[in-house]
């Protein structure tokens, strides 16, 4: 039996897997992220000084806990919120152990990326509709997530490859996944084979993924 034909029957099974894996983090991950981290970017710039519902002090607030959660690093995050993750989902490990920990990552990010987002619109577009009686939601459905369509599509593209690169690390709760497979096989057990073929997956996956985004991006800028 051939080095080739060994490892398609031995490995790549185990590889398959793993993708599958990485897919159902990242896709919970970011599922559960957006619906967080975009009406948080939205209530960030709602409440900022001058806008619609400003609130200095809810503001602030926001802004802290934004920027703390931010500040930690996803390998620290991930062992430091273990007992909420437990109580959350019954488990610290496995793959429901890794999805609370990279929701929890990636919401904060996700809120700025949107909070940049917006502020590029243009505030005296935001102030024309203002004026005319429009109410404040249909201005951040209609206007502000309208007009920032483009840079809203290239921060989540951001959000998800950061997400690709959190799941390698959530391997160390057990959750699985490429990042799980190059360590344990690639590097435990010296498979060089097994951990060029992970990281030609996970280059291949960022690219496409950007690739898509960058492309969606120009499509709504032109429209």
């Amino acid at each position: 039996m051939s080095d080739i034909q060994q490892f398609i029957e031995g490995r790549l099974p185990i590889i398959w897997e793993s993708v599958v894996q990485t897919f159902q983090m990242v896709s919970v991950s970011l599922l559960f992220s957006v619906l967080l981290g975009l009406p948080l970017g939205v209530l960030l710039i709602l409440t900022r000084p001058g806008n619609a519902l400003e609130n200095r002090g809810v503001y602030q607030v926001l802004n802290v806990v934004v920027n703390i959660i931010r500040s930690i690093p996803f390998i620290i995050l991930l062992f430091f919120i273990l007992p909420f993750t437990k109580l959350l989902v019954g488990t610290s490990i496995g793959i429901k152990g890794a999805i609370v920990p990279l929701i929890v990552h990636a919401v904060p990010n996700i809120a700025r990326l949107m909070e940049s987002a917006l502020l590029e619109v243009d505030s005296g577009v935001v102030e024309a509709y203002r004026s005319m009686g429009i109410r404040t939601r249909h201005i951040i459905w209609h206007v502000l997530l309208r007009e920032a369509r483009p840079s809203i599509i290239l921060g989540l593209t951001i959000a998800l490859i950061t997400l690709i690169g959190g799941t390698a690390m959530a391997g160390l709760v057990g959750a699985g996944g490429l990042g799980d497979l190059a360590y344990r096989f690639g590097h435990l057990r010296y498979e060089v084979d097994v951990m060029y073929v992970t990281v030609f997956i996970l280059i291949l996956l960022v690219q496409c993924i950007q690739t898509i985004g960058n492309k969606l991006a120009a499509k709504y800028k032109k429209g």
